[in-house]
């Protein structure tokens, strides 16, 4: 089995290959192929990559799976040929990401930026700041990620309230939205981007968010219209913190980049340095399982 991966740190934290395997490292920088696409039975591709890597899943006839490095699957559904078991990272950003999700929301919260800037300008610029204990915490993506923020919020005094695709005990429906919106005074999101969720913070949902709230996308961009989230910014009723904008990267003359009410970190949530080794552990079981003819882990099924 000929197996391709985007890092050339890979083999070393990959574990005990099964016997047979042909490991080789692909980066997608512009190198070239390192041996014939045709053989290739796995791959992980580059790390972000937006698809189709220069068009090489038809060079790929034995390609049998796909695995991704992401969490989110949304750049290569549609792509990947029925014979094809596309697999995405689920569980390896829950740390990093729900970190960023609660860093991004105290660092609002007690106006860090507003004091960094103020450090810039050697001023002691004094005075009381928000806070997160007692906060009405509504997030919306009840997945892996969606558990592991609740893990990490739950000791900040918190209520906290989980939104779904579909109802189930202890999670509501997004249905519900609408009458849990007004109720809420910080709002995570953490859904994969969807054809349902592109676009599913539009005006009316941002109009619902009471005065002072604070919207918190950890997600994608497109989840955000990003017109009507700079149109309610601008009145100055809610604020927002983002690791992700659409477009991406945010232009440089957007009004948002100037924004006292909004947040701003360059889609670095998953950046960590412990993602490698998580990573590669993850596609060192797949093959594992993969040759011994077991079901495969985070198969994506309907976008998900």
């Amino acid at each position: 089995m000929k197996v391709w991966i985007p890092h050339e740190i890979g083999p070393s934290l990959i574990g005990e290959l099964p016997p047979g395997t042909t490991l080789e490292v692909f980066t997608g920088d512009g190198q070239g192929v390192p041996s014939d696409p045709e053989t290739v039975e796995f791959w992980s591709p580059p790390f972000l990559s937006t698809g189709d890597t220069s068009g090489l899943l038809e060079r790929m006839p034995r390609l049998r799976v796909v695995q991704l490095l992401s969490a989110g699957a949304d750049a290569w559904v549609g792509l990947v040929p029925a014979d094809v078991t596309l697999c995405d990272a689920r569980g390896v950003h829950d740390s990093s990401t729900s970190e960023w999700v609660v860093g991004a929301t105290l660092a609002y919260l007690r106006n860090l930026p507003a004091f960094v800037r103020a450090q810039e300008r050697h001023e002691w610029a004094y005075g009381p700041t928000d806070e997160l204990a007692g906060k009405r915490v509504l997030i919306v993506g009840a997945g892996s990620i969606g558990a592991a923020i609740t893990r990490r919020l739950e000791p900040f005094e918190v209520s906290l309230t989980l939104v779904a695709r579909s109802a189930r005990p202890g999670v509501h429906g997004v249905e519900e939205l609408p009458r849990l919106l007004p109720h809420a005074d910080v709002v995570i999101l953490v859904v994969p981007l969807t054809p349902a969720t592109t676009g599913l913070v539009d005006a009316a949902f941002l109009a619902a968010m009471p005065e002072g709230a604070l919207l918190v996308n950890a997600a994608r961009g497109p989840v955000v219209n990003t017109e009507a989230l700079t149109a309610e910014l601008a009145t100055g009723r809610i604020s927002a913190a983002a690791d992700v904008t659409d477009p991406e990267p945010l232009p440089a003359g957007h009004p948002l980049w100037d924004m006292p009410n909004f947040l701003l970190t360059p889609h670095v949530g998953g950046s960590v340095r412990g993602l490698l080794p998580r990573a590669y552990r993850l596609v060192g079981e797949q093959l594992r399982r993969m040759a011994a003819g077991q079901e495969l882990e985070n198969v994506v099924t309907n976008g998900y």
